[in-house]
């Protein structure tokens, strides 16, 4: 069949907007077609060449769709069914599914190279393979993925948006209660209010932590999080670093979430400094795998006891957690609606991710075409 797809040629460079062939389903496979798609700062890191994909690539890996087509031993999911994907498929399986690590499962070495587990691709044109981000390609109108990579949910919830369950809402939610270990009480710092780190607010309110501050420069990013359970926010990390120690009378944050867009040593350091005794800094955000962005006091790191962690989608569980965040939603326990800054046709895509780096965007969502 055929398919209209935003796909990204080489770093540097927008989207281009093409009609592609698509394969149907085989063994393990399910066709989808999408409703919408996040516009994740993930996908922004392989045009700015952060993140080093197999070119050419799908763009997307949030999204929400329904069943079409169902390949052959598939019962996990049926034709008809309504599913938000999980960014990183989990087979239930490998060493790190069967010890309750599922988002580090063993299938996610590929995401990057955009093929499907057995190495073969989907998307093709004139003789050329396309790879699609994270096995999903969402910046698709359909597309061919494992049935590892969709969790089924509930058909009365708006697709548009619990499409955002897919990897903002759980990641920046996880980073606090999990990752995080928010407890109530706690005084958590946010650094970055995006799609993730607006999650983390939602995350460490619903936690119980007695402050919540958030930095970031820009205003209405630190309006928003302050409507969705912020105590404080502050535009720099000094002006924040100054009111946690008046908050806590000396004794600094308990954690420190990093879910800035790129992640450099400056907002490691300001993290790091911020919590005191025994505290958390958990890194959320991606920047550049050759660049070392870590570099802190080792004495300070033993003697205070602190701890630095890294955590992908927060260490939160995709088949669980996904279902678990909408009926939190249904039941008016967590905000998802307030979320959503923009909805974009697919043809918008570059539009959209100019309002990403502008700013102007807590979270930005494409609507396909029905």
């Amino acid at each position: 069949m055929k398919t209209k797809a935003a796909v990204l040629f080489d770093a540097g460079k927008p989207f281009e907007i093409l009609e592609l062939d698509l394969d149907g389903p085989g063994p393990g496979e399910v066709l989808i077609k999408y409703t919408a798609a996040g516009l994740c700062h993930s996908d922004l890191h392989l045009i700015d060449g952060d993140l080093a994909p197999r070119f050419p690539i799908i763009g997307g890996h949030e999204g929400a769709g329904i069943i079409e087509e169902v390949g052959p031993g598939v019962t996990k999911v049926a034709p008809g069914d309504h599913v938000v994907c999980s960014f990183i498929p989990n087979c239930g399986r490998c060493r790190y599914c069967a010890t309750g690590r599922s988002n580090l499962c063993d299938m996610g070495a590929t995401i990057l190279d955009g093929h499907m587990p057995d190495g073969t691709f989907r998307f093709h044109s004139s003789g050329t393979d396309f790879g699609a981000m994270c096995m999903l390609g969402t910046f698709s109108e359909r597309s061919t993925i494992s049935e590892h990579s969709v969790v089924k949910v509930d058909e009365w919830l708006p697709l548009e948006t619990a499409v955002l369950v897919g990897c903002g809402v759980p990641t920046g939610w996880a980073t606090a209660n999990y990752s995080g270990g928010v407890r109530a009480g706690d005084t958590t710092v946010v650094y970055g209010i995006g799609g993730i780190g607006i999650n983390a607010v939602q995350g460490a309110a619903h936690a119980g932590a007695k402050n919540v501050v958030v930095v970031d420069p820009i205003e209405f990013k630190r309006e928003a999080a302050m409507k969705l359970g912020a105590t404080h926010a502050f535009a720099t990390a000094d002006e924040a670093a100054q009111q946690v120690a008046e908050l806590t009378w000396g004794q600094m944050a308990d954690q420190a979430l990093i879910t800035v867009g790129t992640v450099d040593e400056q907002v490691v350091t300001d993290a790091f400094n911020v919590v005191g005794k025994g505290g958390t800094v958990v890194v959320t955000g991606l920047a550049n795998p050759e660049k070392l962005t870590v570099h802190v006091s080792g004495g300070v790191l033993t003697l205070f006891e602190k701890t630095i962690k890294g955590t992908l989608f927060g260490s939160a569980n995709p088949q669980y957690d996904i279902v678990k965040l909408l009926r939190l939603y249904d039941a008016g326990k967590l905000k998802l609606d307030e979320l959503v800054t923009t909805k974009y046709t697919l043809d918008q895509v570059n539009e959209g991710y100019q309002d990403l780096r502008d700013g102007k965007n807590v979270r930005g969502v494409i609507v396909h075409a029905e």
